[in-house]
């Protein structure tokens, strides 16, 4: 037999689980199911810096603001920004007064877990079907054979979404670049030099379609992606699962570069290999009764415009406060929600696809010199004789 939700949520993700958490404020309840075995079962990735407009109100509709303060890495807002010589061209220091402080995507998952009722995530749940059942109503299928209906289904299962086919046919693309993602560990201690390079915060290093983006964590280690563009076949050319083989078929597309820059591939204790994926631009779909998308699963984009994780969370909180907003009303819900959600997206969208131009164009270094750095002040008018 069927469990039966009012309302399931597919994936832990952060946008899922801040979509949890603001229901459960308000009284509502919801269960996640989630692929992963268990909070530990794998890293969460690398810094994040969550912004005032999005990821911030999220957290701040979820009653978690005070708690997020308290995980914000001191320093992390610092920039650099050199080319292929290691030549800083932009460096900003963080004074404290930014509006996207940086924190440790496994903390921020964690903070969320930590607010729900236990029990709330349902661990281990891989999902192998989903299907209307008629008003409204859905059955989703798990790997282990057993099923749970649901009256409202929310899609937070990221790029790969199995919710997302009951909404649209739109599936993500390759958008010409590729990612090896390296850790360094223990970096003042045994990297002193790429530790010194990288130095407290978000570093990119830009050059001919190519580039290191990198952080350094809050435990002591530098996260770094070697990003190439390529087709989407090249990092089938490289044995990741020979270190050594990784480090030499990566370093071969930064020829040239100085070693400084070259060492953050060398060094590197892990490479692990990423291609970067995004649904169309203005991805949307018609209203459907009982089913929604949030996050990646409803907008994956890349992530050159630091965007994806706050519409995530911006997404579960503006959709259960719309809930909340409509009760017994789901359609309505769902339709204030994505009446919101379609233009957010797109327009973040477009910002990720243009700053990808910009980046990996050919003159990518100089425009992200533009970029960050301000203006000069106009003159002031003369003054009235």
């Amino acid at each position: 037999m069927s469990t039966h939700h009012p309302i399931a949520i597919i994936g832990g993700g952060l946008g899922g689980l801040t979509a949890a958490r603001v229901l459960h404020v308000h009284g509502v309840p919801a269960v996640v199911f989630e692929l992963e075995a268990s909070a530990a079962a794998r890293a969460q990735g690398g810094m994040l810096d969550i912004h005032e407009e999005t990821g911030q109100r999220a957290l701040r509709a979820a009653g978690l603001y005070e708690d997020f303060l308290g995980l914000v890495h001191a320093g992390g807002q610092e920039m650099r920004l050199v080319g292929p010589d290691a030549v800083v061209r932009v460096a900003e220091q963080d004074d404290g007064t930014g509006g996207r402080p940086e924190v440790d995507r496994g903390d921020l998952r964690d903070l969320l877990l930590a607010s729900l009722p236990e029990g709330t995530v349902r661990w281990g749940s891989k999902v192998t079907g989903v299907r209307p059942l008629g008003g409204g109503r859905h059955e989703v299928t798990f790997a282990d054979g057993s099923t749970v209906t649901t009256d409202l289904l929310i899609g937070a299962d990221g790029a790969w979404s199995r919710v997302r086919p009951l909404l649209s046919d739109a599936v993500p693309a390759y958008t010409g670049i590729s990612f090896a993602e390296a850790d360094l560990h223990d970096a003042d201690a045994r990297h002193p030099r790429s530790a010194a390079l990288i130095g407290g915060g978000f570093f990119l290093g830009l050059g001919g379609g190519r580039g290191f983006l990198a952080h350094r964590e809050s435990d002591g280690s530098l996260h770094v992606y070697a990003a190439v563009r390529a087709d989407e076949g090249w990092l089938d050319t490289v044995d990741f699962t020979d270190l050594a083989a990784a480090r030499a078929g990566v370093l071969a597309r930064f020829d040239g570069w100085h070693d400084d820059l070259r060492a953050l591939v060398a060094d590197a204790d892990t490479l692990t290999p990423r291609r970067i994926h995004a649904l169309p631009v203005g991805h949307r779909w018609e209203p459907t009764p009982g089913v929604t998308l949030l996050g990646d699963a409803a907008h994956l984009m890349s992530p050159f415009a630091g965007e994806g994780a706050n519409l995530a969370m911006l997404d579960g909180a503006e959709l259960a406060a719309a809930l909340v907003a409509h009760p017994g009303d789901t359609a309505a819900a769902l339709t204030a929600y994505e009446t919101a959600l379609f233009p957010r997206a797109e327009a973040s969208a477009a910002d990720s696809a243009a700053s990808l131009e910009s980046m990996f164009g050919e003159h990518g270094l100089d425009r992200m010199v533009e970029f960050f750095t301000p203006a000069p002040a106009s003159a002031p008018a003369p003054a009235a004789e």
